[in-house]
């Protein structure tokens, strides 16, 4: 074998013995209850659930994932911000879910379904199957002079709330006051 390829195949090899991987969700309740238990939730029997609570709809699965009657499927899509805008009103237009007022939602919004006493990812996977745990895009924006090309992510990872410029692509789950 050459020299080369020989040190290519070594890289490779050792790419994938010490490839991450990624750890089943955790929950400690030991101090702490739920933030966002199951129980707050009605699921409406349509890829839905009402969070009692905020009164707030919500998709189950993250854009780009279907639901099929138990679960969310497929991987989440990415959108850059102005994308995921167009994606609400894109969803909107097609009817798509019976409802004509989905949006991207806002920073307090999304946070409410975060479940902070779990982690990998940080949400109740019993209402938000499937859901990775990485940056889903927020309609809030970053206030301030110098600020205006970015908006806030909320991490269902470790990274918690960022800001983020705009053109970053980023995962996202629609919502809407529910009725």
């Amino acid at each position: 074998m050459m020299p080369g390829r020989a040190a290519f195949v070594l890289m490779i090899v050792q790419g994938v013995l010490v490839a991450p991987s990624f750890a089943e969700q955790t929950c400690d309740t030991s101090r702490y209850p739920l933030s966002s238990p199951t129980e707050r939730f009605s699921d409406n029997g349509d890829g839905t659930v009402t969070d009692e609570v905020a009164q707030l709809m919500w998709m189950r699965c993250s854009t780009g994932q279907s639901w099929s009657g138990s679960t969310c499927v497929g991987e989440a899509a990415v959108y850059d911000w102005p994308g995921a805008q167009e994606l609400a009103a894109t969803t909107n237009a097609s009817g798509v879910r019976f409802f004509n007022d989905w949006r991207v939602p806002q920073l307090r919004d999304l946070a409410m379904i975060a479940e902070r006493q779990c982690e990998n990812p940080r949400i109740n996977l019993a209402v938000f199957p499937s859901t990775p745990p990485s940056l889903f895009w927020t309609a809030s924006l970053r206030p301030g002079e110098g600020f205006e090309d970015h908006a806030y992510a909320l991490s269902f990872g470790p990274e918690g709330v960022q800001h983020v410029a705009k053109t970053e692509r980023h995962a996202v789950r629609l919502v809407r006051t529910a009725p």
